[in-house]
């Protein structure tokens, strides 16, 4: 017995919205970066669920290629609120102007 794919849809939808309601609400830094890899995983529920259900691994494939991309985001980001804790000791989001030259 199989789940449909627009229960799938659903879900990652779901998932999406509460992701963006993360970044537009949130002030810390550190929940607006998990908000976001949550954004990513619903985009890579989408994919995956479409790629089963045309019968391809070309979603499966962008997948690989997302997770990459948010692998080298955190680890760009972590490094950027590490410095900006270590400089403010705050990792609140208004803190952000101090990046400008």
């Amino acid at each position: 017995m199989s789940v449909p794919a627009p229960f799938y849809l659903g879900l990652s939808a779901l998932l999406f919205v509460l992701g963006m309601i993360g970044v537009l609400v949130r002030r810390s830094v550190l929940i607006v970066f998990m908000s976001i890899e949550l954004m990513l995983n619903a985009v890579n529920l989408t994919l995956v669920t479409f790629g089963r259900t045309l019968g391809s691994v070309d979603g499966q494939i962008l997948v690989i290629f997302v997770l990459v991309v948010a692998a080298v985001e955190v680890v760009i980001g972590l490094a950027i609120i590490v410095d900006i804790f270590r400089s403010r000791d705050t990792v609140d989001i208004d803190d952000v102007d101090l990046l400008r030259g």
